[in-house]
């Protein structure tokens, strides 16, 4: 633990703004930072439909998550360095307007591969809000106080994974499956209303004057940074073993141990839901012992449930309960371990906090292409290769750790 004191000594000091913002400007930040689930969530009922209505496979079909994946990973890494140069409005204004663009495209697609090319648009867009929308909990305060902001924001928005199949449901029964994506156009008209009558949270003597490209440079730069790469990777494994999770658990759940498909957003919901107990509890404990002992906490944790869920998935001890007491104890630890990274990651860079904030992430849901894909490639009937991969990504949030431990000194330095 004494490894960590540095990083926490420098964690500490809280910062707000001389007006600390009231529950209208959270719940905007709230809406922005749930544009990932949103865009995703609120379709995911619809799903068969569109591939009879399309005449294209499931799996062609489930190409139009992935294909949002990337456009969302990779487009934070540019609307960062704009939002440090020009605002984060601004930023973000032009990503919602590409937004509404890629979800008006995707309202009027005739075949799948035009869809995924509009959902890649649509993804491109929706990533300014969410990598922005941290950025700007960072531009209103630092250390404890920004982690717990960014759990309080994050337990809000882990809402909308759970409303969005039920209300996707809803409206694809009553007026088909293109009415979700104009839906989302008018969310993103009126996000993009909102955004306007919040006021900007970087002023323009703390902006960064770097040219765009060399701003986009930078990044090679912070990869050189040994804690940021503690923090990145910490985030990185989690969100690897949680794409895993929502990638494999409706086949081992529904195919392998026979749970009814209606059934199987409850067993997905108590996932979202120790999520947001996790989020409250990090409020309180980030108070008391700082946002680096309690990562370290949420990363042994990660091993341990990780590790416990690939025992069980490989040996079939306690059937499905078996199964699930384990993944929703990992899931669970997000709430410890995603604001925790996240606040870590930004601290030490306050002028670069929109680019390193899309660096975060990028490497996150770049993470999660990895991690679903893998349970994808080693499938083989079983719950094995999920419990595999979700065990592998806690050693590997553990392992991140140690980049955050001081370097030893030598004797003649």
């Amino acid at each position: 633990m004494s490894g960590l004191s540095h990083a926490e000594a420098e964690g500490e000091i809280d910062v707000l703004t001389p007006v600390a913002p009231g529950w209208y400007f959270l719940a905007v930040l709230s809406l922005l930072m749930g544009f990932a689930s949103i865009s995703t969530d609120l379709y995911l009922p619809a799903m068969p439909v569109m591939s009879n209505a399309l005449h294209a496979s499931a799996g062609m079909l489930e190409w139009t998550i992935s294909g949002y994946l990337i456009g969302f990973s990779s487009g934070q890494l540019l609307w960062g360095p704009i939002s440090d140069r020009y605002g984060r409005r601004l930023a973000i204004g032009s990503g919602l307007i590409l937004f509404v663009i890629g979800s008006a495209g995707c309202a009027l697609s005739s075949s799948a591969m035009t869809l995924i090319g509009w959902r890649i648009v649509q993804a491109l867009g929706a990533c300014a809000s969410v990598a922005l929308s941290r950025a700007m909990v960072r531009d209103l305060y630092q250390g404890t106080k920004a982690a717990q902001m960014l759990s309080t924001l994050i337990t809000v928005m882990a809402i909308m994974p759970l409303a969005g199949p039920l209300v996707g449901g809803q409206i694809v029964t009553m007026f088909g499956w293109r009415a979700i994506f104009w839906l989302l156009v008018v969310v993103g008209l009126v996000t993009l209303g909102a955004l306007y009558t919040i006021p900007e949270t970087l002023p323009e003597h703390n902006r960064n004057p770097e040219s765009l490209g060399k701003a986009l440079l930078r990044y090679l730069e912070l990869l050189k940074n040994r804690r940021l790469l503690g923090y990145l990777g910490a985030g990185g494994f989690l969100y690897a073993g949680m794409f895993a999770y929502v990638a494999g658990t409706p086949f081992v759940y529904i195919s392998f141990y026979h749970v009814p498909a209606q059934l199987y957003g409850f067993l997905f919901g108590l996932g979202i839901i120790g999520i947001m107990l996790a989020n409250i509890m990090n409020r309180w404990l980030v108070g008391r012992f700082g946002y680096d002992r309690i990562l370290l906490f949420g990363t042994i944790a990660a091993m341990a449930t990780g590790i416990w869920a690939g025992f069980v998935a490989h040996s079939g001890l306690g059937g499905l309960w078996g199964l699930v007491v384990p993944l929703f104890l990992f899931a669970s630890t997000t709430g410890l371990i995603v604001a925790n990274s996240i606040t870590g990651a930004m601290a030490d860079f306050p002028q670069r906090a929109g680019a390193v904030s899309a660096l975060t992430g990028a490497v996150q849901y770049g993470s999660g292409i990895v991690g679903s894909g893998l349970v994808g490639l080693w499938s083989n009937g079983t719950p094995w290769p999920l419990g595999l991969v979700v065990a592998m990504c806690g050693i590997g949030c553990l392992l991140s750790m140690l980049l955050l431990r001081p370097v030893p000194r030598r004797a003649d330095d």
